[in-house]
């Protein structure tokens, strides 16, 4: 097992003075697909995103990370229960997964939820300074995450946006940890994202029934 850690965390190649490793780079080009897949409502975006984050929990690992070590286990966690919910989706809507945007209270929801959580990890973080050498950013990602992983397993338009809010601080944290290859690809990850929003806001025009109904009993 160690021998599959050193290799995962091992140098892939330095491009423009950054070292890329192997966890960084395999992890996010799965992380990729399964954004991809999420755009295209295929339930395999969810075991797509348990691989990634399996893998990347290295990468955060090794850059003294634990927001996003956190992050990568919510990941893992969230993806079963995210397999579930569309599975459930599939069976009471034909086979396909409807989208909708967020009732009010739902959105009240994810933005205290938000708030407060980072509130709390952060304030953990700063409190634990072994186990963040930069707690607020590290605490939003992982909050922030967790709330985008929550939107997608119930269909709504918002996961797109809050994903949005994520890469913005994810970005500039990732090249500032050394993890250059999880900074280029967040990049890519917001083209993606723009394309996914406009085509599940589109897709929610379309239809005006719930969607997922039942999902949180």
């Amino acid at each position: 097992m160690s021998g599959v850690l050193d290799w995962l965390n091992s140098e892939a190649f330095t491009a423009f003075d950054q070292h890329v490793i192997w966890s960084d780079m395999v992890g996010n080009c799965v992380g990729l697909i399964a954004l991809a897949l999420g755009w295209r409502r295929s339930i395999w975006t969810w075991p797509a995103q348990f691989a990634s984050g399996v893998i990347l929990v290295a990468a955060y690992a090794s850059a003294q990370l634990s927001g996003g070590v956190g992050k990568q286990l919510l990941i893992i966690g969230v993806a079963f229960w995210g397999w579930n919910q569309w599975q459930r989706g599939r069976r009471e809507h034909g086979g396909d997964i409807a989208v909708r945007f967020a009732s009010g209270r739902e959105r009240a929801v994810l933005v205290a939820g938000t708030v407060v959580g980072t509130l709390i990890v952060g304030g953990l973080f700063t409190a634990m300074p072994d186990l963040s050498w930069n707690p607020w950013p590290d605490a939003y990602i992982f909050v922030g995450t967790l709330a985008a992983m929550v939107a997608q397993a119930r269909g709504l338009v918002e996961f797109w946006f809050a994903w949005v809010l994520v890469d913005l601080v994810g970005v500039p944290l990732a090249f500032s940890s050394g993890l250059a290859f999880s900074g280029l690809v967040y990049v890519v990850y917001l083209a993606l994202v723009l394309w996914g929003m406009r085509d599940w806001w589109l897709r929610s025009r379309s239809s005006s029934r719930p969607v997922l109904e039942g999902a949180a009993a």
